[in-house]
């Protein structure tokens, strides 16, 4: 086994409100994994073949890619960073969550769970911009991941960035870790094996795909924070793909698939821990190879739909001209299922009246579908794209 328990006995607390025999005090065993040098790894061919088959298809995914396409990337990151909150239980309606951002980007307020969800798109933007370009990747680093990502829950800012100073748990009950499923190390432990995880992020004599389900699934096991563990963790595997450059511009929406069988996911991750790190790495292989070609599938569904938009405008009566803001605004949409005025124009860099004439010419169009009637804080969504990021949500290949 990768790992040795230690025993600890969880204290006598009269004063908690549970019932007796959760007051009382009890033993327990926390897990301490190996670090990762020790780490037994030795993969069978079929192993090595389908990691070797999703790392070409990462490859393919990001062949097509360019700067005028950087909205797509936007668009998978939404994806991604929607069912890694899924799998943690955080769920709202596609439709909702896109109409919250626009009402938060304008200055608006939104609800609790939108609020947390639109906090994992910006600890996953932080995962790509910042930390994948830094020379070496550090605790810190990690620590600022988690920041961004909890800095705006309502119950858990408190603990933003923050490594644990008390033992957590999972499964059992709500008042000690007797009889939980998993006990992770307890907090002493937390730095030196946060400090061989950095390293096992800066090393690159591993295949990527290796390299991102060894370090997500060693961060899982170490569980550093009070909460946001989970998608800290997906975070990472971003980080590792990033660095390693295999996928420069688009990181495939693997959390899509893992949500699609959360059962299998947190088996996969208990089997890690024990003898089968190579069943696990298999597991997180085959989805990201799902995950590649689920992505390559949809993007090229949003490109036909941009082209459905732009002959749209160019059948209006009187299309507007070739360096018009309407046609510049197209080519962001992907990246904003719903958008508003303050929104387009600081994406397009348009001033305020070509932004206002162009949402006018794409709403004339059928582009753009007005979602009040209210001429105060409007917003519009595009014509077709949440419902084919419902299908990429939901893990289903498009027809």
């Amino acid at each position: 086994m990768p790992g040795r328990y230690v025993s600890r006995v969880w204290t006598h607390d009269p004063t908690i409100d549970a019932p007796a025999k959760y007051r009382r005090a009890c033993g327990y065993e926390a897990f301490i994994p190996v670090k990762l040098p020790r780490l037994p790894l030795s993969l069978d061919a079929h192993v090595a073949g389908t990691v070797s088959e999703a790392e070409a298809a990462i490859r393919e995914l990001n062949a097509g890619a360019r700067p005028a396409l950087a909205p797509l990337a936007r668009l998978l990151l939404r994806s991604e960073a929607m069912a890694s909150s899924k799998i943690e239980g955080l769920q709202t309606g596609l439709r909702s969550l896109a109409r919250a951002e626009a009402k938060v980007e304008a200055g608006g307020r939104a609800g609790t769970t939108a609020v947390e969800v639109l906090a994992n798109i910006d600890a996953m933007q932080l995962a790509m911009d910042e930390a994948t370009t830094i020379d070496r990747f550090a605790v810190s680093d990690i620590l600022a991941i988690h920041s961004r990502l909890m800095q705006r829950s309502i119950n858990a800012a408190r603990i933003a960035g923050q490594l644990r100073t008390s033992q957590n748990w999972i499964g059992g009950n709500d008042y000690n870790p007797c009889g939980a499923d998993f006990v992770p190390p307890p907090p002493e432990e937390l730095r030196g094996l946060l400090d061989d995880l950095c390293l096992g992020v800066n090393d690159d004599r591993l295949p990527p795909i290796v390299q991102a389900a060894i370090v997500h699934a060693q961060f899982e096991t170490i569980h550093p924070f009070a909460d946001g563990n989970g998608r800290a963790g997906r975070a990472l595997i971003h980080v590792v793909l990033k660095r390693r450059g295999l996928a420069p511009a688009y990181v495939p929406p693997i959390s899509v698939v893992l949500a699609s069988g959360r059962d299998r996911y947190i088996e996969g991750l208990t089997r890690f821990r024990g003898d089968e790190v190579g069943v696990w790495i298999e597991q997180f292989a085959a989805a990201a190879l799902s995950g590649a070609r689920l992505a390559t599938a949809y993007l090229e569904q949003v490109r036909s739909l941009a082209d459905a938009w732009r002959a749209k405008l160019k059948a209006r009566p009187s299309p507007p001209r070739s360096d018009a803001a309407a046609w510049t605004m197209i080519d962001i949409l992907p990246a904003f299922p719903v958008i508003t005025g303050p929104v387009a124009a600081a994406a397009t860099g348009r001033s305020k009246p070509q932004v206002y004439e162009a949402l006018r010419q794409l709403q004339a169009a059928g582009v753009l579908l007005p979602l009040s009637a209210s001429r105060r804080n409007r917003s519009w969504e595009a014509d077709g794209l949440l419902d084919l990021l419902e299908r990429l949500e939901a893990g289903q290949l498009p027809p």
